[in-house]
């Protein structure tokens, strides 16, 4: 816990504004213009990832970015988050004895 508030690994923190990636912190702009400018961006980037500098992992990055402003991509991120964790869950069960 960092400043009494629990510390987000991955996603976009709704009190800062800015883009989580483990220890990793980037502020997003205020424009929703140009936040949804950068995501797509990222996006197209990331299918050009077979040329150098630019990579396939542009892909997903400009989807977490594009779930901030655009709703059908933010209920798709929600769903996959929680697909994850009851996967987890259920690999990290099993795995007792």
């Amino acid at each position: 816990m960092t400043n009494g508030r629990k510390e987000r690994h991955f996603g976009i923190d709704p009190q800062t504004h800015e883009l989580v990636l483990g220890k990793w912190r980037m502020n997003l702009p205020d424009s929703p213009v140009l936040r949804i400018l950068v995501g797509t961006l990222l996006v197209v980037g990331g299918v050009l990832g077979f040329l150098p500098v630019l990579g396939f992992w542009m892909i997903p990055l400009g989807l977490l970015v594009l779930s901030h402003d655009i709703p059908a991509i933010r209920r798709r991120r929600r769903k996959l988050a929680v697909w994850w964790a009851r996967w987890r869950g259920q690999q990290n069960s099993s795995d007792k004895s």
